[in-house]
């Protein structure tokens, strides 16, 4: 029966989109992008193999002309796309309204290749009804510009990723990655590192007082700072730079020391102030703009304690699923119906007083900012309340969040007044002092009834009030107390996820639906790990910047990062050509060098100078490296020896914490330092406990004339014991280990009790059995092992217990993701692939998005690895490989598309 195919992103879109469209429209979802660059060589067509440019899958000689693939996990959902285009009669691309939708419409049209039947771009900002029903109405054609500028970032991400990260990994560390926006953050959060490093703590001193103006005032008491001696300003925080000193620019303030500020309270204790002057302004605050997609993450890494993917993830749920707009968008503007709907709302809740005679309208300050989208906002024409929605949990508060906002902004203003007061008087020695006081009341909270921005960094908050009395020149005021106060400049404080986004943001850099995955990205990729909420970045992003800094100059810097935006901008409004800016960054034009040249003339790279930083200044002689184990610390020995001493640096200590005190400290408590335990009875050898990388063991010390074949006893000390504890006695029974327990008198089989990387257990052949402590390893008997094997051997416990966290459907499989705990740890499985959470993977902070990422990796390379290793044993190894490359190289053939066909085929079509 012929119908209408309607292809969205992902399921849950398709369900709410088919169900306003009813029959005679079939929604399905492309689950994502259902074609890309190959992602690793199995994937690479073989007919591009041999080509100089066949790793990139970019024939940079030929205009830079991309090959496609589709990748084994999609190949399904294609065929079934394909099945549903036969009996349709017309195709809407319904894919997001950004240049990624754009792109993933114009693969889809070139893939499914429909013919005969009309083909439309279906476009929509948020998912209701009406939205729904006038997106059919009114469709467009696929925006090739959009397409070409998301192909020129595709391929330029791949370019630099694959050209530069093979000298990561010679030259640095295996397994490392270079990304043009990824490495570009990744600076900016060692550069704040490098500030706080070269921070020199000085101090300050002022007074503080507070004053009393009578009993006939209200409030009676009003507090003030010390401001200025003889006219000359008192240095206060503002006048010390990110370096912890004086700015030049202040050099002619009074910088009190403490015996200055507490001889200045001594001359100062019988005089009679005065006030020397009063100005009081109008305050007035506008309502903060509706969200964005950054000012959204970072309210909601400040008021919900959200991470950016976090936000992300709980944001496209709830735009899927009809409460909210599209949540990808630069704009801050809102249609009619949406500020209609808000002032009504706004009325509603606090009255015709708060809301302006006039709609209020928001220009977006954001450089291109795609105007066409909305803001972020509730769905609809008309608001639900949080509490109407039925949402709980992070879908509920985030929604709050814009519900609030989104009201707010078309709220009157705050409006109150702003004070600011000067008190005088002379001190004993002749010095005139003077203590100013800043107040501000507010008298119509206007938006603020609704909304307050949240504020980092100790900064007051918009609504907050501090009232002074009513005070007028010339009126005397005595002072209650004065005391004197020390401060310490304070180094410059590290980015939190919401600062580094507003940070790249304000530099131009990346863009906004980029963010998110950026910041994963490098926490993930292990140059950066999170303190609290402050991102601090590991030796290994040091030792990677500097490289990057001395050979990559252009490629890791600000300026050229935020230009490749302006230019990726142009070329999707039609004002460059694709080709020609591809073609200048990676080979170059002029006096410019471009990345081919930079690679293959880098010449030779100290990979250990690149490693190496001093600490404490050139004469202390002592070093941090990055080796390939983590961070370590490298100085001289009581004999002179320039690297006679080791110790490892623990890998949650920041580097601006790693001084020459607490590198003495780590060298007099090194990780690998041995304690004498004594002599083992039975060997005659030494004895020692030590702390090693995977937690403290004993171990055995072998002669100097030992074999080198042979290997020491060793043996992990139990959680019950500690280095501080542990004895001779205690390591002789760890060494004894694994102890054989007794014979299976049935089967004749030797059972051991041993200790494993997963806790103790028994072993009898090849059947293992969990024990319930580590205690039982040294105490368990022959009839207690047999009576634990009588029992029928338990499996999949893991797995029949309650997930830990659900968390909705994979975009590709469709089936529910959760999060379990299993024998090897935490793992996210949609019941089919189970995939283990990574090391900076928390079962708290885990998102849709990263288990459907960690599932994809693991269903790339599981089956197939099976497949091939069972064909490996039943035939012999060389015809197993020719079938198996015969096989890859027929399904390869079938998907590898080269760009220039597939366009034409598109704009035919």
């Amino acid at each position: 029966m012929a119908h209408k195919l309607v292809i969205v992103e992902s399921p849950t879109k398709a369900r709410k989109i088919g169900g306003y469209l009813g029959q005679g429209y079939v929604v399905d979802s492309s689950y994502g992008h259902i074609r890309d660059l190959p992602q690793s060589a199995a994937e690479t067509p073989p007919k591009i193999k041999d080509k100089p440019w066949g790793r990139l899958a970019v024939d940079v000689d030929n205009g830079f002309e991309p090959y496609y693939v589709v990748p084994r996990d999609k190949k399904q959902q294609i065929s079934k796309l394909k099945t549903l285009l036969k009996d349709a009669d017309e195709l809407f691309l319904a894919t997001d309204e950004d240049r990624e939708g754009e792109a993933i419409a114009w693969h889809l049209l070139d893939e499914l290749k429909p013919k005969g039947i009309p083909v439309h771009r279906m476009v929509f900002h948020e998912i209701t009804e009406p939205a729904i029903r006038a997106a059919v109405e009114n469709p467009r054609t696929i925006n090739d510009d959009l397409v070409e500028a998301q192909e020129a970032r595709r391929i330029l991400d791949r370019l630099y990723g694959y050209e530069v990260s093979p000298v990561l990994w010679k030259k640095v560390m295996s397994g490392l990655s270079a990304g043009r926006v990824q490495s570009v953050a990744t600076r900016l959060v060692v550069d704040k590192e490098r500030e706080r490093m070269a921070f020199r703590i000085a101090s300050y001193w002022d007074l503080e007082g507070t004053f009393d103006a009578g009993a006939d005032k209200e409030p009676r008491m009003f507090p003030g700072r010390l401001h200025s001696i003889d006219a000359n300003r008192v240095a206060s925080g503002s006048d010390f730079g990110p370096d912890g000193q004086l700015k030049s620019s202040a050099t002619g303030r009074t910088h009190l020391d403490r015996a200055g500020a507490e001889t200045l309270v001594r001359a100062l204790a019988d005089t009679t102030f005065d006030v020397r002057s009063v100005e009081s302004k109008p305050y007035r605050r506008q309502p903060y703009a509706p969200f964005r997609t950054t000012t959204l993450q970072q309210e909601a890494s400040r008021k919900l304690g959200m991470s950016s993917s976090v936000t992300m993830s709980v944001a496209q749920r709830l735009y899927e699923n009809g409460f909210i707009t599209y949540m990808r968008t630069d704009s801050t503007t809102l249609s009619v119906t949406a500020i209609n709907a808000a002032r009504s709302q706004a009325r509603e809740l606090y009255g015709d007083e708060y809301v302006p005679d006039a709609p209020r309208e928001y220009a977006s300050k954001v450089k291109n900012a795609q105007e066409a989208h909305e803001a972020i906002r509730p769905a609809g024409d008309t608001f639900q309340t949080p509490a109407q929605t039925g949402l709980t949990g992070e879908q509920f508060r985030l929604y709050e969040l814009i519900w609030m906002r989104t009201v707010a902004s078309q709220m009157k203003d705050a409006v109150g007044q702003s004070v600011s007061v000067r008190v005088g008087g002379a001190a004993s020695d002749g010095r005139d002092v003077v203590f100013s006081s800043s107040g501000r009341v507010i008298t119509f909270h206007g938006f603020l009834k609704a909304y307050v921005e949240g504020t980092e960094g100790g900064k007051r908050s918009d609504d907050d009030q501090v009232p002074l009395p009513d005070l007028a020149q010339g009126d005397a005021v005595t002072a209650a107390s004065l005391e004197a106060r020390g401060h310490e400049t304070k180094p410059p404080a590290r980015y939190t996820e919401a600062s580094l986004i507003k940070e790249l943001e304000e530099r131009e850099i990346g863009r906004p639906s980029t963010y998110a995955s950026i910041i994963s990205t490098i926490i993930n990729r292990g140059y950066v790990y999170k303190k609290g909420t402050a991102l601090v970045p590991a030796w290994i992003a040091f030792s990677t910047i500097r490289l990057l800094e001395e050979h990559f100059p252009r490629q890791i810097s600000y300026e050229f990062t935020a230009q490749m935006e302006d230019v990726l901008d142009e070329i999707a409004n039609g004002q460059k050509d694709r080709q020609s800016e591809l073609g200048e960054f990676y080979y170059g034009k002029g006096d410019i060098e471009g990345l081919k040249t930079l690679v293959d003339e880098l010449g030779d790279i100290d990979a250990r100078e690149l490693a190496t930083f001093p600490i404490g200044g050139p004469d202390s002689g002592i070093h941090l490296r990055v080796g390939r184990y983590g961070p370590y610390l490298e100085g001289p020995d009581d004999e002179g020896n320039p690297t006679g001493r080791r110790a490892n640096v623990p890998d949650d200590l920041p580097p601006d914490e790693l001084t020459l005190e607490k590198a003495t400290e780590l060298f007099a408590n090194p990780a690998g330092e041995e304690i004498q335990l004594g002599v083992h009875p039975e060997t005659g050898l030494e004895v020692v406990a030590k702390n090693g990388r995977y937690g403290p063991y004993v171990t055995e010390t072998l002669p100097e004339d030992a074999p080198k074949s042979a290997k020491p006893r060793t043996g992990s000390l139990f959680k019950s014991m500690s280095l501080d504890t542990v004895t001779l006695e205690d390591a002789v029974k760890l060494l004894s280990l694994p102890r054989v327990v007794g014979e299976d008198p049935e089967s004749g089989e030797e059972i051991t009790a041993q200790n494993g990387r997963y806790g103790p257990y028994l072993k009898k052949g090849t059947d293992s059995r969990s024990l319930t402590s580590e205690d039982q390893l040294l105490t368990i008997g022959l009839d207690e092992a047999l009576k634990i094997y009588a029992q029928p051997k338990q499996r999949g416990r893991a797995a029949a217990a309650p997930p830990l966290k659900e968390l909705g459907p994979d975009p590709v499989s469709g089936q529910p993701i959760v999060v379990k705990s299993g024998r090897f740890g935490e793992y996210v499985t949609d019941g089919e692939y189970n995939a283990t959470l990574r090391k900076d993977d928390t079962v708290e902070a885990i998102t849709l998005e990263r288990a459907a990422e960690l599932i994809a990796e693991r269903r790339e390379r599981g089956p197939a690895k099976k497949a091939a290793k069972k064909g490996a044993k039943k035939a012999p190894a060389k015809t197993a490989a020719k079938k198996t490359t015969t096989k890859k190289a027929a399904a390869k053939k079938t998907t590898a598309k080269k760009t220039t066909t597939a366009k034409k085929a598109a704009k035919k079509s």
